[in-house]
């Protein structure tokens, strides 16, 4: 396993809190330079939007397939269009932002069934497996641990690698960052409390996939788990990346020093307006992409 500490400096940390608070007074709004073409390559009546930052095709460059945040209840298309943009251009594939079902209405497993279509539908029409990118942050990011359990379990061919921010990995919440973090980190986890049992709506909370710390991990592709040491889901990512880590994954996982959640939504932002830590962010993503390819 690698584990990289990303230094950041006390201003710097109180910057990225002022800019997220700043979404709902004077949201961010996307480029108009980006490609919303719709309907690129079906995706097996998965709904959702694609967005090119690339100016490639996903059968010359691949697809990176992304999975939003928002507990596993809530959506935010236009903030979703903009962060999959930001994916396009550090990936160098065009984006599937998959609109996957909600709870409660659609409890575990609908989301990860959604994630699951879309994939085998791009591969069914000669997207290599290889080539397609899993990109999530939050529930997204359990999202793609749990679509990659599944794939496994199930002997089919997987993706070239995924990028889960920020997951909760372990829905019987043993992390002891939870209660260590609770002061530090933007979210509460008291009020993070009815999440999973939305979410799981009877599913165990001590099994994978739905609690992707309990999979089998040989022969899973290539991760990258970026998260901020002050949230209180910091441990469901340092127990998950140690324990693939040990059963032969090539991990990476970077630790934002002083970064809390939803940290890396400051790319939402004009370009000309990003942090420094934003710019690391995707420095180090599209970094860890070129080395796959």
């Amino acid at each position: 396993m690698r584990a990289n500490t990303i230094s950041s400096t006390f201003e710097e940390g109180a910057a990225v809190r002022e800019q997220l608070a700043a979404f709902l007074a004077d949201p961010p709004t996307i480029d108009p330079a980006a490609d919303l073409t719709p309907d690129v390559l079906p995706t097996g009546g998965i709904p959702g939007t694609w967005v090119d930052g690339s100016g490639r095709t996903p059968h010359s460059a691949g697809v990176t397939i992304y999975a939003h945040g928002g507990g596993f209840t809530y959506s935010n298309p236009p903030m979703e269009q903009i962060m999959a943009h930001r994916f396009s251009q550090a990936t160098g594939r065009p984006v599937f932002a998959v609109a996957y079902r909600l709870a409660p209405a659609h409890p575990f497993p609908a989301a990860m069934d959604d994630i699951v279509a879309a994939f085998k539908s791009l591969v069914r029409q000669g997207v290599p497996p290889k080539r397609i990118l899993l990109v999530g942050e939050s529930a997204g990011g359990t999202l793609v641990l749990s679509t990659l359990l599944a794939l496994a379990a199930a002997g089919d061919p997987l993706p070239g690698g995924a990028v889960p921010v920020s997951p909760v990995t372990d829905f019987t919440e043993s992390s002891p960052s939870i209660k260590a973090n609770k002061a530090r980190d933007v979210i509460d986890p008291d009020i993070m409390g009815p999440v999973g049992p939305t979410y799981l709506a009877g599913a165990r909370p001590d099994q994978a996939p739905q609690s992707p710390l309990f999979g089998e991990f040989h022969g899973l592709p290539p991760i990258l788990i970026p998260v901020g040491t002050d949230e209180v889901l910091l441990d469901d990512s340092v127990r998950f990346a140690e324990a693939a880590a040990a059963a032969g994954v090539d991990i990476t996982l970077d630790l934002y020093e002083g970064m809390t959640h939803a940290f890396h939504a400051t790319v939402l932002f004009d370009e000309a307006e990003h942090l420094p830590t934003a710019t690391t962010f995707l420095t180090r993503l599209a970094e860890w992409v070129r080395r796959l390819d």
